[in-house]
C-alpha cells in the first residue's frame, strides 16, 4: 500500500526578532498536541514536493528529529490574514 502526503494547516506560535523574521516557536498538531522547536537549522523559499504548495520552509528539530514547516503567505497585502502554517504528513 502506498501513502500519499498531505497537507495539514497546523497552528504555530511564533515570534519576530529585532530583524524581522518571522521565527516559529511551538507546533500545536490537529489532536491539540504541542511540539516545542528545538532549533531551526535553515530557512529558505521550497516548494512542498510532497504534498504541493510553497512557501517559506523552515528546517526545523524537535525532540531530535529533524521535520519541515512551511509558511504558506496570502496573497493579499491587506487584511490580519498574513499567512498559513502547513505540515506535510502521510496518509494511507
Amino acid at each position: 500500500m502506498t501513502t500519499k502526503p498531505i497537507k495539514v494547516y497546523v497552528a504555530v506560535s511564533a515570534e519576530f526578532d529585532a530583524e524581522g523574521r518571522l521565527i516559529p516557536t511551538v507546533i500545536t498538531w490537529e489532536d491539540g498536541n504541542k511540539y516545542e522547536i528545538d532549533r531551526i537549522t535553515n530557512i529558505c523559499q521550497a516548494a512542498a514536493m510532497k504534498a504541493g504548495g510553497q512557501g517559506d520552509r523552515y528546517t526545523i528539530m524537535i525532540n531530535g528529529h529533524q521535520s519541515y514547516l512551511f509558511f504558506e503567505r496570502n496573497a493579499s497585502l491587506t487584511g490580519n490574514n498574513i499567512g498559513r502554517w502547513f505540515v506535510e504528513r502521510r496518509t494511507a
